[in-house]
């Protein structure tokens, strides 16, 4: 072989396995149907085949928006609280996954279908908390389109990439209404997951939930910065969350409830002007009420108290760039 053979052997290489990628990367583009019309009514979702067969009959190619959105909450919501099956975690998953949604940039998502949308994440608040928190390994292996739902618990969970669950949380959350609905799930979940940490809990078993709480939240905060601006918007968002039924009761009697109610409590007493500083300090106002009523030590509180600051404002500072 020549020196100048042999310099060229390694530029062909490289635009062999520069065509692998390439081919590879198409293969994807059409599995997705990049190459369809991402700006069709309610967002082409009525039209992709993915949808109309995991979704069901009820969805017609042309259908009304809003009637779509019906049709998709009702194909995908649980027969009693927290219990999926797995064609109802497929059905969401090939929703998110749909060409005009999740994977679209600047992705605005049609006006009727925004509440639906979020009325169908908050009946998946675990897997919604977990892929806002980003820190379950099993959420970061099973994202992929032709990735099955899986069984956990007695039910089942379904993973998309971050780049399309972001896009659609942000684009949904235009809406305030529909935004209320993903914060109060998101709120009653952090609730949750606190009153179920044993009382002699240590360690990570007791910094972890609610710094985890508080990385959510965050993540929450940061996608819709740019719409917390707006003083109507954070004025329809409190309005939507302090209108839901709550029970206050003591924390001893049910703590989650308590932990809930304690914090809407504090929402409806904000001046308006506050009310984005109050939304962003969600995971560290919890925490503290949690703390408060499990009597931690002081210098113990305060030390998770800062962690927990700092976990929400990461957060917020990641999904907000």
């Amino acid at each position: 072989m020549t020196e100048k053979t042999a310099r060229r052997t390694v530029p062909v290489k490289v635009w062999s396995l520069l065509a692998v990628c390439l081919a590879l990367l198409g293969g994807l583009v059409a599995w997705l149907g990049f190459e369809r019309d991402t700006a069709a009514p309610c967002n082409g979702l009525a039209e992709d085949e993915r949808v109309r067969t995991s979704v069901g009959a009820d969805v017609q190619a042309g259908m009304n928006c809003a009637a779509l959105g019906r049709a998709i909450v009702k194909a995908t919501a649980a027969s009693e609280p927290g219990k999926h099956s797995q064609a109802q975690a497929r059905a969401v998953k090939d929703v998110l996954y749909s060409p005009g949604l999740g994977y679209t940039k600047n992705l605005r998502i049609d006006p009727a279908l925004r509440v639906p949308l979020a009325t169908v994440l908050a009946d998946y608040t675990v897997d919604t908390h977990e892929m806002l928190a980003g820190l379950d390994s099993q959420y970061v292996m099973k994202w992929a389109p032709t990735d099955d739902p899986w069984e956990s618990s007695g039910t089942y969970h379904l993973a998309v990439s971050s780049l399309v669950f972001r896009n659609v949380v942000r684009a949904v959350s235009e809406d305030p209404q529909a935004y209320a609905i993903l914060r109060l799930a998101e709120t009653r979940y952090a609730a949750q997951q606190l009153a179920a940490v044993p009382g002699d809990a240590t360690g990570a078993a007791f910094s972890l939930p609610p710094t985890e709480n508080a990385r959510a939240l965050g993540i929450l905060d940061g996608l819709t910065d740019k719409y917390a601006r707006d003083r109507a918007w954070r004025t329809a968002v409190r309005d939507g969350l302090l209108r839901q039924p709550t029970t206050q009761g003591s924390y001893q009697e049910n703590p989650a409830a308590n932990l809930t109610a304690t914090w809407l409590q504090g929402l409806r007493n904000t001046p308006e002007a506050e009310l984005a500083d109050r939304l962003r300090t969600q995971g560290v106002d919890i925490a503290r009420t949690w703390t408060q009523a499990r009597n931690t030590a002081e210098s113990t509180r305060q030390d998770l108290l800062a962690e927990v600051d700092r976990s929400a404002l990461s957060a917020y500072r990641e999904a907000k760039s």
